[in-house]
């Protein structure tokens, strides 16, 4: 039995002005994090599996980002839960410039398919071996 008529929608739930400051300040991490590593919203939205305008809602704290989505963020932005809630923001004031090129690039191979993960891998390893035997 619905509880609903057809023509009615469900009640909307309305959020404390505190709420609605935590999903502001939430969303500008989220695009801060997001431009320091290089990524697009398109890119972000993908990886969540929507719409650029929905993770633009998300960013401009218009939109709640699902609780069951913020670890796909934290993992696709490569911070932990605690620095993406804003906790661990004493490590990242100590950390000053942009992300160094290397470090993105890092980043960017954990995003690869696994396949290519190893051949960057092996590329990597005989690199480094040949710049061994040299020293």
């Amino acid at each position: 039995m619905a509880l609903f008529p057809s023509t009615l929608s469900p009640p909307a739930v309305t959020i404390s002005t505190e709420e609605r400051q935590f999903f502001v300040a939430m969303g500008e991490r989220i695009a801060q994090l997001r431009k320091a590593r290089n990524l697009t919203q398109t890119q972000l939205a993908e990886a969540l599996g929507v719409a650029q305008q929905t993770l633009q809602a998300y960013e401009a704290g218009t939109r709640r980002i699902p609780v069951s989505a913020l670890p796909t963020v934290a993992r696709t932005l490569s911070v932990t839960l605690e620095e993406l809630f804003g906790e661990g923001q004493q490590a990242a004031r100590t950390r000053r410039g942009p992300v160094p090129k290397w470090e993105q690039q890092i980043e960017a191979i954990a995003q690869l398919p696994k396949a290519r993960q190893r051949f960057v891998s092996e590329m990597l390893e005989t690199v480094l071996t040949k710049q061994e035997a040299r020293t």
